[in-house]
């Protein structure tokens, strides 16, 4: 499987990363991040009417265009280095990919186009209080009734929750886990949660006999939810190496900037060393992340063990990283008027989303049979 780029995607790297250092520079970033909605409208309406880019994996039958997931994971990775606030993850990789696993023509036809146009933010709700991703953990539960089906139950961490127009959200009935549309929600209380990664929200959603719409076949969400954790996971890992780059070039430009004793501390050999490891270490999690996006792009059968391990690799590459940078610019590092905790705090948070490194290890060491 090789991991070179043709010239378009190249282009298309290229366009995306300029286009978020002239419209969602570190200013941008901020203002955005601390806004209720967590985003702004108006470059998520660029990015999805002038570049397209949020209906890139979609295909053109439901209003996408028709790309693979390897462009989806140039664009991932852009949104990572620049550490753009937008409901990308949560719309166009999570909530695209449960709807194109499960199957369900009618489903997709009534959501994608307005997902691939950016006019409908989507979003999963899997996880509960635990936090946990196992279809074990979810506890919510949805009953038929006369009037069609509704859920009962609370979901936890959601991203984009408070934004979304439509949920998609597993529960479990009678026949198993099932995933249910809603988009409707009067019966539902949203609640904004207060995290460590400011410019990814997240919300609790309590619902109360709200009305849904069955997605797939009934009890048959485990395997759509396992194929979407995988893609989920070969995007993020994308978006995780995007960011430790970027953590490596601040550093690597603060030790030639900065002098003591007469010399940039780039110098020394302490600095040196550490810059010559993060570049190791971002390297070999680059690999592993191009592998899982090149294996969601064919769908290929080794999908799920790649995915876990470059999500393994890249949350803990990232993690250092984002660390190190903040070492290496010394005290002006820990201020909140720097940018380096913005991405020490998206290490973390993104190394615990979708599962933290141990519970991916677990996964692969299942795919592989030990």
């Amino acid at each position: 499987m090789g991991f070179g780029f043709t010239d378009e995607q190249n282009e298309l790297r290229r366009v995306v990363r300029s286009f978020f250092e002239s419209k969602a520079d570190e200013a941008q970033v901020r203002r955005h991040m601390e806004s209720p909605l967590g985003y702004d409208p108006l470059l998520w309406a660029q990015m999805s009417d002038e570049l397209r880019l949020v209906g890139l994996a979609i295909p053109e039958e439901f209003g996408g265009q028709g790309f693979t997931f390897v462009e989806l994971g140039i664009v991932a990775e852009e949104l990572g280095r620049a550490l753009v606030p937008s409901p990308y993850f949560a719309s166009a990789v999570l909530a695209s990919s449960a709807l194109l696993g499960s199957g369900d023509d009618a489903a997709q036809r009534r959501y994608l186009p307005g997902i691939a146009s950016g006019a409908t933010i989507a979003s999963l709700a899997v996880t509960e209080e635990s936090g946990h991703w196992e279809a074990g953990a979810i506890q919510a539960r949805a009953r038929e009734t006369a009037d069609g089906w509704v859920v009962d139950g609370a979901k936890a961490y959601v991203l984009d929750g408070c934004s979304a127009d439509v949920l998609l959200v597993a529960a479990q009935t009678d026949s198993g886990l099932s995933l249910f549309a809603i988009d409707r929600f009067e019966s539902v209380a949203r609640r904004a949660l207060s995290t460590l990664d400011q410019t990814r929200k997240q919300a609790r959603i309590e619902f109360s006999a709200t009305p849904a719409s069955l997605v797939g076949r009934e009890g048959g969400a485990e395997a759509v939810l396992r194929s979407t954790l995988a893609l989920g996971c070969a995007a993020l890992a994308a978006e995780q190496v995007g960011g430790a780059q970027r953590c490596l070039e601040m550093s690597v430009a603060y030790a030639k900037a900065r002098r003591q004793f007469g010399k940039p501390i780039g110098s020394f050999q302490a600095i040196r060393h550490k810059c010559a490891d993060l570049f190791l270490d971002i390297e070999c999690a680059r690999g592993a992340a191009y592998y899982a996006v090149r294996a969601a792009a064919q769908r290929a059968p080794e999908l799920p063990a790649v995915a876990s391990l470059a999500k393994a690799c890249c949350s803990e590459a990232y993690a250092r990283a984002a660390a190190a940078n903040i070492q290496i610019h010394g005290g002006i590092g820990f201020t909140w008027e720097h940018p380096a905790h913005l991405y020490f705090k998206r290490a973390q948070s993104s190394g615990r989303l979708l599962g933290d490194a141990p519970y991916h290890r677990g996964l692969l060491a299942d795919e592989i049979g030990l």
